[in-house]
């Protein structure tokens, strides 16, 4: 067998994705584009420790949706991950059994670990790509900022440790929605609630950094939407373009006015930029807050730990369904 074509589903804290792609031995081919529906299967579980039931109508209805699309384009194999959300989530084995009857596959939930690496994988395949043969230095860190989590991952040098293997990871349990729901409920966010959201993501970053030596970045590397939307602001585009964002280098002083920026907006303020997926209106705050604080503690990492200047970060619309899919693709010409 040359090929595979395999499916692979993401099921996040606020958006579920769909892509299907050939894989073989010269990487992988896309033959269905991401399609990605916000769902917001997240709602409240991190104040209830349970999904809601229109959260899970939402979700059940984009399933419906991709299952008519897999019908159309069958495939060899089909993983449907979860993540932060559906680990929280005291209630998830009706979540699981409803997929898997509507689907015939049984939900993945994966630790935050097994996110990470499919994260880098899917983040550092696409490279050559974007850079060609002037490749940016490692090690790479990449991070995954999520709805629920957000991943914390560094490679390898390509000295002692190949470049595209971890070498560390950790999950945090922030992310957009989580620390929306937990601080930001003003509109727009108050500055001692500003302040409390602050004080939690640094004291899971110190937990990140107790983990990841991210003082030894050589390129970091962003993927997921809060990063994609933050890059498209930055960038002044007026619509959202992909292939505009991807691959694109944004140094962090831009990037920390754009996320101060989107921040302090009010919510209809928010709706006047269309580079915002409606369904971000309302969380994008917390998300944007969470990569200022990310891009300002690795910044000082590298500078007090390394003595050397790391002040942009790249672009990566590859993360976690790239690295989904490619990895399923593997395995099954392995098989």
């Amino acid at each position: 067998m040359s090929d595979v074509r395999v499916a692979g589903i993401d099921c996040g804290t606020n958006s579920i994705r769909l892509m299907i792609a050939r894989v073989g031995e010269r990487g992988m081919s896309v033959e269905v584009p991401r399609i990605m529906r916000v769902v917001r299967l997240g709602q409240d579980v991190d104040k209830t420790h349970r999904f809601a039931d229109d959260a899970l109508e939402r979700t059940y209805r984009a399933i419906d949706e991709f299952a008519a699309v897999l019908k159309e384009h069958p495939v060899d194999a089909l993983r449907f991950v979860a993540t932060s959300a559906t680990r929280d989530a005291e209630n998830r084995e009706e979540f699981e059994n409803e997929v898997e009857k509507r689907l015939g596959v049984r939900p993945d939930v994966i630790p935050g670990t097994e996110e990470a690496r499919l994260s880098f994988l899917g983040a550092t395949s696409v490279l050559h790509t974007q850079f060609g043969d002037q490749l940016p230095p490692a090690p790479y860190t990449v991070i995954d900022l999520g709805g629920g989590s957000t991943e914390m991952v560094i490679g390898g040098d390509g000295t002692d440790v190949p470049t595209d293997r971890v070498a560390a990871a950790f999950s945090m349990n922030i992310g957009s929605v989580r620390m929306s729901e937990r601080h930001l409920l003003s509109d727009p966010p108050t500055r001692d609630e500003i302040k409390q959201a602050v004080a939690d993501i640094n004291e899971h970053i110190d937990e990140a950094f107790d983990k990841v030596p991210a003082w030894k970045t050589g390129t970091l590397i962003g993927v997921s939407g809060t990063v994609t939307t933050m890059t498209g602001i930055a960038l002044g585009l007026k619509d959202y373009d992909r292939d505009a964002v991807d691959g694109a280098v944004i140094g962090f002083a831009d990037a920390c006015s754009t996320c101060d920026k989107v921040l302090t907006m009010t919510r209809a303020e928010r709706r006047e930029y269309p580079v915002i997926h409606p369904g971000r209106i309302d969380v994008i705050g917390g998300g944007a807050l969470v990569w200022n604080c990310v891009l300002n503690r690795i910044g000082d990492a590298v500078r007090t730990r390394a003595h050397r200047v790391l002040n942009s970060y790249v672009t990566s619309e590859h993360g976690l369904l790239d690295g989904i899919v490619l990895d399923l693709g593997r395995r099954t010409l392995s098989a």
